[in-house]
């Protein structure tokens, strides 16, 4: 990134056209303007469709960028006199253009660690190409390595609808170790992956909400069952053998471009289990005290053990402080906020709806010890989120942020800012009351992949608002979007605006009525604006105006006119931040960032890529 940077800085003093797509820009010619050298723009982007997706839902024609911050949008003649001999014009091509998206709950520091080590299902059409997919990366994987798939799809994305067995895995993999994991409900280890854990007819559960299936001989079958407690499928996934500290900074970089191909250019990190900071932060540290970032990023902290989460946030709390940007390349390029998505780790529910819901009233001194938690935040005044999926818990929680809010003269309310993460089945009653305390609610598209379990378990009329997004929204609760990739969904952002605004779950399902969505309009707010709220940055990006970041995505189709199940395979061909492109496809191809080669040479990335679209934007 940082080279391409440089060479990009070379070209704009040239102010040469030939060293640059001809298709894509053309370069101002050096003529004199009635603006002075304050008010040239850096960049000019016109014949798009530019959402500026201000209150007056402006579309205009032209985009100009100085200094990376939008300068003005408006007509193609108006915005062509900021140009002068250093100012770089880009042909929209008629496509539309967004501010950048943003997703309020997205994984990312921990699924940069990780994407070079795995095979991604996402976006995969049937589960035969899937198999085909593991067999070819078992086939290519070194000695002492594994082939991982962890998470991202759902069995109603394929033609077959149905999951694997363990038996399709077994023989797909062979003697390589494999493991399958399908959101945090289940995960499938082949037969070697089983003798590399060493794990036997002897082997115990971590807990009594999960188990080992066994066939009728009493050994074990391979699947692995989260009843609902995930720390099953989590030790897994750490016993396997990580990437070196250079393959994880690749890593993470390839990732950040991937996000990018999407038109994301920023994400608010809600930690993760199995991922400890600042140690396994160190990918995403390297690159943005590098300037080598494509996104801004800003990160919640997340306890690792259960019992002592106090330990851990007085020590994060000693020699960290929050809201300081350690990016050198962008403002608010990478911040430490505050604490989320969990508290207490007595204080979250697992969303397995595939076994029954966890009440989190069941569990012994959650209520005295999150309150502790909490209390510390609101003494240090750092922001924090709580992961809660069912209603009845989410009530119990929000009930404990007023107790505590109440006790401190209502700081919680006038001074801070906090948030509910997920809230799939949350009530009326407790809506009123985060209004009242001002958190806010940041929703993602797990019942897109998950839908079609709930409902078989709850019932369609329950599945129709859960959650409420549309009620959420009318009530003017700060709303915010995303994915909650990479695990119990895939990281794809449009996957979630094609979710709200049509019901749909990727298999198809349909979910909700009419009076439980969202326009594309009012979508495309809750993931941009709408996810600024969540890290305090709503007043500088978020929308096109001027004096916003110059933060954008100019896209393969109109998000807003193509047909619904379009929607799904919209990207990026055109993702700018900072006023700086740093992704390019279709016609811009030649203005994407050459990204250093994907490593380890064996990484299913290099083969495949991640996110599997059949529709790859084409050049105009």
């Amino acid at each position: 990134m940082k080279n391409f940077k440089i060479k990009t800085n070379l070209i704009l003093l040239a102010g040469s056209a030939t060293l640059i797509s001809a298709c894509a820009t053309q370069t101002a010619p050096q003529t004199s303007s009635m603006y002075n050298n304050l008010q040239s723009a850096d960049m000019i982007v016109t014949n798009a469709k530019v959402a500026v997706m201000d209150k007056k839902r402006t579309i205009s024609e032209a985009i100009a960028v100085k200094d990376g911050k939008v300068l003005r949008t408006g007509s193609n003649d108006e915005i062509l006199r900021l140009k002068d001999g250093h100012t770089q014009v880009i042909d929209g091509h008629g496509r539309t253009l967004i501010p950048g998206l943003n997703d309020s709950h997205l994984h990312i520091t921990r699924g940069g660690r990780f994407y070079n080590s795995e095979l991604r299902w996402d976006g995969v059409t049937s589960l035969k190409e899937a198999l085909r997919m593991l067999k070819e990366q078992a086939q290519r994987t070194p000695k002492g390595q594994w082939v991982r798939v962890v998470g991202g799809w759902s069995p109603y994305q394929f033609e077959e609808k149905r999951m694997p067995t363990i038996e399709e895995i077994n023989e797909a993999t062979g003697d390589t170790p494999a493991f399958v994991l399908y959101l945090y409900s289940r995960g499938w280890l082949n037969k070697a992956g089983l003798k590399a854990l060493n794990i036997d007819r002897n082997t115990q559960p971590p807990n009594n909400e999960s188990r080992y299936e066994k066939d009728a001989n009493g050994d074990p079958t391979g699947v692995l069952l989260a009843e609902p407690n995930a720390m099953i499928l989590y030790l897994v996934i750490g016993k396997m053998p990580a990437l070196t500290e250079a393959e994880m900074i690749n890593s993470s970089q390839q990732f950040n471009h991937e996000l990018n191909r999407f038109g994301l250019t920023s994400a608010i990190d809600a930690g993760g289990g199995g991922h400890s900071f600042p140690d396994d932060y160190e990918a995403s540290k390297a690159l943005a005290t590098s300037g080598d970032s494509s996104l801004r990023i800003s990160y919640y902290l997340f306890p690792q053990k259960a019992g002592e989460e106090k330990q851990a946030f007085e020590k994060w709390m000693a020699n960290n402080q929050a809201s300081v940007n350690e990016d050198i390349a962008h403002d608010h390029g990478y911040e430490l906020k505050g604490g989320g998505e969990y508290m207490t780790w007595a204080a979250g529910d697992f969303e397995n709806f595939l076994a029954e819901k966890p009440l989190i009233e069941n569990n012994k001194g959650w209520r005295e010890s999150t309150k502790e938690i909490i209390q510390m935040h609101v003494d240090k005044g750092w922001p924090f989120r709580q992961h809660s999926t069912y209603g009845e818990n989410t009530k119990l929680i929000v009930d404990l942020v007023d107790e505590i809010d109440r006790e401190n003269n209502h700081k919680i309310r006038d001074k801070m800012r906090w948030a509910i993460d997920h809230g799939e089945t949350i009530n009326d009653e407790t809506l009123r009351e985060i209004k009242r305390l001002n958190g806010g609610i940041s929703v993602q598209d797990r019942m897109a992949y998950a839908g079609e379990y709930f409902v078989e378990r709850y019932g369609a009329q329950e599945a129709k608002t859960t959650p409420p997004i549309k009620k959420i929204y009318d009530m003017g609760i700060p709303l915010g979007s995303g994915t909650d990739g990479t695990r119990v969904a895939s990281y794809n952002p449009w996957i979630s605006l094609y979710w709200m605004t049509t019901g749909k779950t990727v298999g198809g399902m349909q979910l909700y009525d009419k009076d439980n969505l969202l326009d594309r309009d009012d979508a495309l707010e809750v993931y941009t604006s709408g996810s600024a709220w969540f890290s305090n940055e709503e007043d500088v990006k978020g929308t096109l105006e001027p004096g916003k970041y110059a933060d954008f995505a100019l896209l393969s189709d109109d998000y807003f006119t193509v047909p619904e199940e379009k929607i799904k395979t919209i990207e990026s061909v055109l993702t700018v931040v900072d006023g700086n492109i740093v992704y390019g496809a279709g016609e811009y191809n030649k203005l994407n960032p050459q990204l250093p080669p994907v490593i380890p040479s064996w990484s299913p990335v290099k083969y495949y890529g991640g996110y599997q679209n059949l529709h790859k934007p084409a050049a105009k």
